[in-house]
Parts: structure tokens; C-alpha cells; sequence
């Protein structure tokens, strides 16, 4: 296990900088990974020498390009069990593809009362967009309990998703409980009453191997930078069958076949959903992350992130008034806590000035912390390139933060 860790740090040069006089612990994975050297390097070498568009170019530097763009399309769609690539929509993120899906699929496929599900762990990215076209269109939203462990409340599930719903829209992975929901029976669930699921696999991405085909998933979005890959890119897959009477999300080149005055006619899917020229560095960067994370054993990964994440809970235990949020019995490498009586950004900011970083603030999911009485929490996430200092200096760091600041 140090020698997956050692030789993952290696890559991670952000991990060598001095932050306010300390030696950097990077401990937010969950909003964003940090980037491996061989990504940074592919990402130069594309626009040193290869920077040129794709599809339709007449020259070598573009059909370079597109035979590496589509390349990555086709390990994406390997990445998440898809039966063809032609089911994989590029877009800047997860945020873009349920914005997607709500205005292509949802505004035109569901009649004024149908429901709209979704959850109280949802990121709002996931519940902005349904919002949004459920008060346009006399939809109905209603959004699944959690219990005070941060599970789905399944109880409250079996009531709420009925024939009625017609889109069960939920996180794989809450980005401030941890929480892993049970995805193939979610999508069981969905299916049963004639729904369709979309899901959220932004934290998702790091831990677990997915499988959409197997699972009959009919949506599922990730963004790259969650898996040591590029800001502002990401995937949307959703079922051929979805996807091929879905009319187009926004207009411009590459998403037409022919166009006249008087009327347009589109292009094929994936591409009728990639209007504009699209983030082809993002695509090339994503395909050497996914080839860098796919090098380790992801049991092995996952075993040294939840050692990490046990350690931390035992020993930040011991500091009092501390009180965590999300014990789920399947987890994420998440952690999510409070001081009692300090407010979460106080305790950030000072363990910002002991190197440390973490997230603070209500992780864009006010309903969930309305739901447990809180304006936040403070939230350490851990990563294949943290180890068991970062965890001791989490802890010292919380200590002098307590002493400072009550």
C-alpha cells in the first residue's frame, strides 16, 4: 500500500509547494482532484503541437485530433459499461448534462402534474435544473428524506416514487455524507413504477466501477476533474434509444446535418448535442487520466482511502464538541464535521494558515443542511495521494483551531 502511494505522489507536483510556510495536505479531492504530472504534460503536448479542430478538417493536425477526441469517447464509453460510444455526449460537466437532460428529455417527454424525484442529498446541480423545469412546465418535484445517519430514507422512497413519477433524479455518491446509494436497485425501483433514472456519478466516478448497460441506467453524468482529469469537461451517457428522440440541447456548427432558412435537420447522436467547437484538450487530458487511474487495483485504492478515512474519524473523535455528519455504512472518503460553537469557514480559514485545505460552506446542498439545522460543515476529503501524515496534521491543525478560536 506505500508503494501505491508513494508512487502515486510522485505524480502530484502541487504536493511539493510550500502553502504559508507549511508543506501543502490536500485535503478536498471530493471538489476536485489534483492533476498528475502525464496529464499537465498531455495537456502541453496537445497544444504545443497538435492544436487544431476536429471533424470535417482537411489537414493532418485535425484528423489527428478527431481520430484522439473520439478516441476518448470510445474509453469513456468502455469507462462506464456502455454498449456503444455513440451514447456518450461530451459536455463541460456534470452541472451541463442534468441541465441537459432536464431541458432535451425532461420539457419535452413529461405533461403538466407528472413528478419529478429527487433526493435531500442532492448536489444543486441536481435539483436547479429539475426546479427549473418543473415550475415552467406545472411539474411536480418532491425530494426523497435522509435519515440522521445520511441514508436514504427508503421509507419515505416506496411512498414518493410511485406511477406518478416520471423522473427519479439522484446522486451515486453524496459529496458531503459520503453517502454510496444502492444504484442498481434505485434504478430497479425507478424502472418498476416507469421511470427513468438519471444519475449522478460526479464522486461516484473514483470509487466504484460502473456498469450502465448492466445496471439498464438510462442517464448518468461525471465530470473529469473528480478523476485527476481537466476543468470543464465531462460526460453525459444516456440510452441509445433516450438519446435518439431527444431534440437538440442548444444550436450552432457540428450539431446540424443541413441547414436553410426555413428549416434545420440534425446531425446524428452523440454529435446533435455538441453544438460549437467543443473542449478538445478536456477530451485528450480526460483519456490520460482515465489510463492513469485505471493503472492502480481500485480495490486496493479504495481499501487506502477508507483506511484514511477511519483514521481520521478516530482520532478527531477524541477532540470535543466535534460532531460528524453522514455515517452511512457505505462511504465515500468523505468527512464532513463541525466545532461546536465555531462556524465552519472560522475553523477553514485557520487550517488554511497550517497548509491544510479543505472545504467549507454548504457544498452546494443547502436542502440537506437546512434539513440537519446547519449553515454548514467543514469537509475533508481524501485521494490515492494522501496518506497518514495528512491525517495527523488534520488533527494537530483542529486542535490549535479549537484553542484559537473558542
Amino acid at each position: 500500500m506505500k508503494t501505491l502511494v508513494a508512487q502515486a505522489r510522485s505524480q502530484f507536483l502541487a504536493l511539493n509547494q510550500i502553502v504559508n510556510g507549511q508543506s501543502l495536505v490536500y485535503l478536498d479531492s471530493a471538489a476536485t482532484t489534483l492533476k498528475p504530472l502525464v496529464v499537465v504534460e498531455r495537456l502541453q503536448r496537445y497544444y504545443a503541437y497538435e492544436s487544431a479542430n476536429v471533424h470535417r478538417g482537411a489537414h493532418y493536425l485535425s484528423d489527428r485530433g478527431t481520430e484522439n477526441y473520439e478516441n476518448s469517447r470510445l474509453q469513456v464509453a468502455q469507462q462506464l459499461g456502455a454498449e456503444s460510444s455513440d451514447e456518450i455526449i461530451f459536455v463541460k460537466g456534470t452541472t451541463e448534462a442534468m441541465n441537459l437532460v432536464a431541458q432535451s428529455y425532461g420539457a419535452h417527454f413529461l405533461n403538466p402534474g407528472d413528478e419529478i424525484l429527487i433526493t435531500e442529498m442532492e448536489h444543486h446541480a441536481n435539483i436547479i435544473p429539475w426546479q427549473m423545469i418543473a415550475q415552467k412546465n406545472n411539474f411536480v418535484l418532491q425530494a426523497v428524506k435522509v435519515t440522521p445517519d445520511g441514508e436514504l430514507d427508503y421509507e419515505d422512497l416506496r411512498k414518493k416514487l410511485t406511477p406518478k413519477t416520471k423522473i427519479f433524479a439522484v446522486t451515486a455518491c453524496s459529496n458531503v455524507l459520503g453517502t454510496i446509494n444502492d444504484i442498481p436497485t434505485l434504478t430497479k425501483m425507478a424502472h418498476d413504477v416507469g421511470a427513468v433514472i438519471v444519475v449522478d456519478a460526479a464522486q461516484w466516478i473514483s470509487q466504484e466501477k460502473i456498469e450502465v448497460k448492466k445496471w439498464n441506467i438510462d442517464f448518468l453524468a461525471f465530470s473529469s476533474h473528480k478523476l485527476f482529469g481537466p476543468t470543464g469537461f465531462g460526460a453525459l451517457y444516456g440510452r441509445k434509444e433516450l438519446l435518439q428522440k431527444m431534440p437538440p440541447y442548444q444550436g450552432g456548427g457540428n450539431m446540424i446535418a443541413e441547414v436553410s432558412l426555413e428549416k434545420t435537420t440534425y446531425n446524428d447522436i452523440p454529435f446533435r448535442f455538441e453544438a460549437g467547437t467543443p473542449h478538445i484538450a478536456g477530451a485528450i487530458g480526460t483519456t490520460t487520466a482515465l489510463e492513469f487511474y485505471n493503472q492502480f487495483d481500485l480495490n486496493e485504492v479504495r481499501k487506502h482511502e477508507l483506511a484514511l478515512l477511519k483514521a481520521a474519524e478516530e482520532k478527531l473523535k477524541s477532540i470535543a464538541g466535534i460532531k460528524f455528519f453522514g455515517r452511512s455504512k457505505t462511504r465515500a472518503p468523505i468527512l464532513s464535521f463541525n466545532l461546536e460553537g465555531i462556524h465552519p469557514s472560522d475553523v477553514g480559514q485557520v487550517l488554511d494558515q497550517q497548509g491544510i485545505a479543505v472545504r467549507t460552506g454548504h457544498h452546494c446542498n443547502q436542502i440537506l443542511m437546512n434539513r440537519f439545522g446547519i449553515p454548514g460543515t467543514v469537509r475533508a476529503s481524501f485521494s490515492i495521494y494522501n496518506n497518514e501524515s495528512d491525517v495527523d496534521r488534520l488533527y494537530r491543525g483542529l486542535i490549535k483551531a479549537k484553542e484559537f478560536l473558542s
